[in-house]
């Protein structure tokens, strides 16, 4: 088996969130993402956690690149990350990226243990 690394990984080991100008700046809109087959890994315990992560923002000037969020989202795979920490990270790094008027991210993370965590981070620069 060859040891070169499949284009897919490739792509998301060289992720970077990209944006697009909002062509439709006479009214405020809502974008909604799913992003159901979310992955990381417990700090703790290295087991894989599994979310259905929920982006939903208001665009100012910019709205973000799909494929880029695809990667990007799927870059946290193999990366050991509190379910606090991630989802903030990822309303951190949208917000670097968009400025938008309003934006919030759901972290809806399975049930583990017996204990289900959702976590809610919400931005609004108005």
């Amino acid at each position: 088996m060859s040891s070169e690394k499949l284009y897919g990984t490739k792509e998301i080991e060289e992720n970077k969130l990209e944006r697009f100008e909002n062509r439709t700046k006479v009214r405020r809109y809502t974008v909604d993402f799913e992003c159901p087959e979310f992955t990381c890994l417990c700090p703790r315990s290295g087991f894989p956690d599994f979310a259905n992560i929920k982006i939903q923002y208001i665009p100012d000037q910019w709205c973000v690149e799909l494929k880029s969020l695809k990667l990007y989202i799927n870059s946290f795979r193999n990366e050991n990350v509190f379910h606090e920490d991630v989802t903030n990270v990822i309303l951190d790094d949208l917000v670097g990226l968009l400025d938008p008027h309003y934006i919030k991210v759901v972290g809806d993370f399975s049930v583990r243990g017996n204990i289900k965590t959702i976590v809610t981070a919400e931005h609004s620069k108005d």
